[in-house]
């Protein structure tokens, strides 16, 4: 079971999957904690982790909500996130999510400084290529960001992409620790996946590989 709720300013995707009777992995809360949290609660799931495809604000701003809705619960879903965007969490975070919104904003921070109701917490997983987290093989994709990573369930069929492949589309790569020539590369990894893999992306619609495999997309 795959719920998709799309969240905060820029409508980015947060996906909730079911783990096993009551359990569930919730990827990339961006915003608006208390609507994740309603729809965890209707769907009646416990969250085991929150996991992050890359580290920009505005994939992860509505954890600090999501971790005090639970610890008011007793409950502590365990953070995971790639290696090489890990410093987009705890100690330091403010000032990397800063150097982000001033290279697409030419200086302007002031919508970093409103949503930070709070330090983000140390990750408490640190993700590599090939770990397995519940039902999901981690791909690293440097190219949208140096830490980029899809979480791929190979026996169901389904990738979460983040914003390194969308539907028609693939992640920027100007911004601080973009990189075109990776992301070239991190797609053809995607595109050796089977053709109807289906692609949850960061923003958008789903789509499939098949779909996706075109190799204009590669002339980056």
């Amino acid at each position: 079971m795959l719920e998709k709720i799309t969240v905060g300013m820029i409508s980015t995707n947060c996906y909730i999957i079911r783990v096993g009777v009551d359990g569930a992995v919730v990827i990339d809360p961006g915003d608006d904690a208390p609507l994740i949290v309603k729809k965890l609660e209707e769907l009646r799931l416990i969250p085991h982790y929150i996991l992050f495809t890359h580290g920009h604000y505005d994939h992860l701003a509505g954890l600090p909500g999501l971790l005090a809705h639970y610890a008011a619960l007793n409950i502590y879903p365990k953070t995971a996130i790639h290696q090489d965007d890990a410093y987009f969490l705890g100690q330091g975070a403010y000032k990397q999510h800063c150097c982000c919104f001033a290279a697409i904003t030419g200086g302007y921070t002031t919508f970093v400084d409103k949503l930070w109701s709070s330090e983000l917490p140390e990750p408490d997983v640190i993700l590599q290529e090939g770990m397995v987290i519940e039902q999901f093989r981690i791909i690293h994709l440097p190219g949208h960001s140096a830490g980029s990573a899809a979480f791929y369930d190979e026996a169901g069929g389904l990738l979460i992409s983040g914003d390194t492949l969308f539907q028609n589309g693939v992640g920027r790569t100007d911004m601080p620790g973009s990189n075109g020539g990776l992301l070239k590369k991190s797609l053809a990894k995607l595109f050796e996946l089977p053709a109807d893999t289906k692609v949850y992306p960061g923003h958008g619609s789903s789509t499939t590989i098949g779909q996706e495999k075109d190799l204009s997309l590669l002339g980056l």
